[in-house]
């Protein structure tokens, strides 16, 4: 391995096959001595063992390549660690059992003659390399320890980075510090109010506690919303073979604005009977411009809303492809990193992008490469996310891929190739057809220039793919009458929050970073603040209840346009335009003070969860109270500690014949994994559902009804018994049955 100094250390580093430098005649003995001792490692430390695997097929044999698996140095748990007296200086200790780790990490670097440290190119792997250099440097303090960062995991992406090595960048590791100890100080500040006045083992975030507010105050909304009644008029129509719809537009020239029954049957008695004919006919096209490639974020919504992924599975997934997987006897890791606010795309890949479209779809390849504006608020550090090989298409890769691999990974190659494509372009068409002094309006649409949606297909949505079925028509056609009837509708609230629209708020408000998306979520649901409902995200008693506390007592740390403000300054450091001490002091001294009060004056609410039951203590006979847990609520008998027992809070009888067991909430791999409804008597009794039990009975077989949900009904009610038909929705509960 040729190794290249330069005045501040190791710089660049040779890779295996490049051409040797001349040796001169008089340093040949020199050299050959040198040769017969054995030739040092250099050692490559990344993040993750997959990544790990993955890098050391691309290096020669003498590289290693080991994984640090995260963070080996961070604050203490069981204290604050900063020092709030002096300059927020973080007191910062070996990650309890990762000493052993970071030892043969040290131990390796002893035998190495270069560390090259290669966690992500982000502020926590900058933070991580940090920790790694200084921790090695106090055992071998002459070792040349070198940064290098790269996008993608690939041979070439690789082999450039390690003969680009660089120093660990300060700014970035004042940014990291500088967000760990402000979490830190709210965290560990407000959970214990919680502890104190709540219940144990609660938390509170600087970044989770806004998004739960969000999440409250949309909550709010919901339930404060009154829907309105209104009507619609409706007509089928029919020219030729071709029947279609339409809808009351004008009637005397006027719109309508119809609030009740008889006054929708009054318009359609006015119509009844009379002739129809087009009176106007109006067509337009719409150019519709391909989006830009994935960032985090959109990559997020995007998989929850076309995929059904949540944020945490749609990052895990995408891991996997960023890390490597196996496609034949290459290990390669298929997209770029993947947390990333840009939408930049380097000159090579709009190279090679252009390339593949002049092949496969030269008619959509326009004459220069799409640009996409930045947002403002992007940090740019990376790429767009984006496969690193354009030329392995999705069907290429499938039977190397798991099925949401593979899934995933068309979204992201599908976006990335239609964004350099050109634009489609699509035929509106309306038409007014006229029965006596009512105007019926008619409408469709056709792409009649597929341009970018030639790619487009596990990304298409619904509105994408519509073709108007309506036939063609003319100005002054008669047009046959089928039928005219009125229609009820009721006015929509406020929808709640899912992964995809909280990622979007959060993004839009300036909270958060795209690493921080998913774990947001997650935390929020560990913890039982949010329940998921239909991929809904709604609030439970204790977030609500926690929300409120810290949005009375505390409302600039869960204000919106604070956490967002943080977030500037947290980049404001990384530039050098801020010193984050006095930053951190700025805030943390009126906080302090704040809740110094709060501790005093808050009355406590612990217990006020607990609630009452009937039900009978089998071990003790004492009565049982219904108390919140870390998964949801449950029984406990009021004989604690003497009697320890607790019971899942019966949903339902068991409808088996003859079993008589309850019906109670469960959870496979110590509470891991999804949700699910079993009988209290298994094994004996194999009885099992993922639909949620209701009080109500089925009035046809006596068995329970469940909750359903799905796009075409909604949320519904359905019996459970697989031979009963009796499907039971809202407006049919709304009319008598016993809920």
């Amino acid at each position: 391995m040729a190794e290249k100094k330069g005045a501040a250390g190791a710089g660049a580093v040779a890779v295996e096959g490049e051409a040797k430098p001349k040796v001169k005649p008089k340093a040949k003995a020199k050299a050959k001595a040198k040769a017969k001792a054995p030739p040092k490692n250099i050692l490559v430390i990344v993040e993750s063992p997959a990544k790990a695997k993955t890098i050391e097929k691309y290096l020669g044999s003498k590289y290693t390549v080991l994984a640090s698996m995260g963070h080996l140095i961070d604050l203490p748990k069981s204290r604050t660690g900063i020092d709030v007296d002096g300059d927020f200086e973080p007191e910062y200790l070996t990650i309890r059992g990762k000493a052993k780790l970071l030892k043969e990490l040290q131990k390796a670097a002893k035998k190495a003659s270069l560390v090259l440290l290669a966690s992500d190119n982000d502020r926590e792997g900058e933070a991580i390399a940090f920790h790694i250099q200084n921790s090695i440097r106090g055992k071998l303090a002459d070792l040349p320890i070198e940064r290098i960062v790269f996008n993608e995991i690939t041979p070439q992406a690789i082999r450039d980075a390690v003969k680009a090595p660089r120093h660990i960048d300060d700014k970035k590791v004042d940014a990291q510090k500088a967000r760990r100890v402000l979490d830190r100080l709210v965290g560990y500040n407000l959970s214990p109010l919680l502890w104190k006045k709540v219940k144990n083992g609660l938390s509170a975030g600087r970044v989770q506690s806004v998004a739960l507010r969000l999440i409250c105050d949309r909550e709010k909304e919901v339930e404060s919303f009154l829907p309105e009644e209104y009507w619609s008029v409706e007509g089928d129509f029919r020219k030729g073979r071709g029947a279609f719809p339409g809808e009351l537009v004008l009637f005397k020239g006027e719109k309508l604005d119809v609030k009740d029954e008889a006054s929708a049957g009054a318009l359609v008695a006015a119509l009844k009977g009379k002739p129809a004919s087009v009176s106007e006919v109006r067509e337009a096209e719409k150019t519709l411009k391909p989006k830009p490639p994935f960032t985090t974020s959109k990559l997020q919504q995007t998989a929850a809303n076309r995929l059904g992924f949540t944020s945490k599975k749609t990052m895990q997934i995408a891991q996997q492809l960023y890390e490597g997987v196996n496609i034949g006897s290459t290990r390669i890791g298929l997209i770029t990193y993947m947390r990333t606010d840009s939408t930049r795309i380097s000159e090579t890949a709009i190279a090679e992008v252009r390339t593949l479209l002049a092949e496969r779809f030269p008619a959509e390849l326009p004459a220069a490469p799409n640009a996409y504006a930045a947002d403002g608020k992007a940090q740019d550090a990376h790429e767009a996310i984006r496969p690193t090989i354009v030329a392995y298409d999705p069907e290429s890769v499938k039977a190397y891929l798991t099925k949401d691999q593979q899934k995933l990974y068309a979204l992201v190659w599908e976006r990335f190739v239609a964004s350099q494509m050109t634009n489609a372009k699509m035929r509106t068409s309306s038409a007014d057809i006229a029965i006596g002094e009512g105007v019926f309006r008619v409408a469709s649409s056709r792409v009649v220039e597929q341009g970018f949606y030639k790619v487009i297909k596990i990304g298409t949505t619904k509105e994408d793919k519509a073709e108007g079925s309506v036939p063609e028509l003319k100005a002054g056609d008669e047009i046959k009458v089928e039928l005219i009837r009125p229609e009820q509708h009721f006015t929509q609230g406020p929808a709640r929050f899912t992964d995809a629209s909280i990622i979007k708020a959060l993004e839009e408000q300036g909270i958060g970073r795209p690493s921080t998306y998913a774990p947001i979520i997650s935390v929020l649901l560990e913890r039982y603040y949010v329940s998921r409902e239909n991929r809904q995200l709604v609030p439970t008693t204790l977030g609500r209840m926690i929300s409120d506390i810290l949005v009375d007592y505390f409302p600039d740390v869960v204000n919106v346009a604070f956490t967002a403000g943080m977030e500037v300054m947290l980049d404001e450091v990384e530039d050098r335009k801020a010193d984050w001490v006095n930053k951190i002091r700025d805030f943390y001294v009126p906080f302090k003070a704040k809740l110094d009060v709060v501790l005093a004056d808050l009355q406590s609410y612990r217990g006020t969860l607990d609630e009452a039951t009937d039900i009978v203590c089998e071990k003790c006979g004492k009565p049982m109270v219904k108390k919140l847990g870390r998964f949801g609520y449950f029984l406990a008998c009021t004989g604690f500690p003497e009697c320890r027992n607790t019971r899942s809070i019966p949903l339902g009888k068991c409808p088996k014949p003859g079993c008589g067991g309850d019906i109670v909430a469960r959870r496979r791999a110590k509470g891991k994994g999804r949700e699910f409804y079993g009988c209290t008597n298994y094994p004996t009794c194999d009885f099992i559902t993922y639909n949620k039990p209701t009080s109500s009975t089925c009035p046809k077989c006596g068995w329970f009804l469940v909750e359903k949900f799905d796009k075409k009904s909604g949320s519904h009610k359905a019996c459970i018994n697989p031979d009963c038909d009796y499907l039971h929705t809202h407006e049919e509960g709304e009319h008598g049955q016993e809920d």
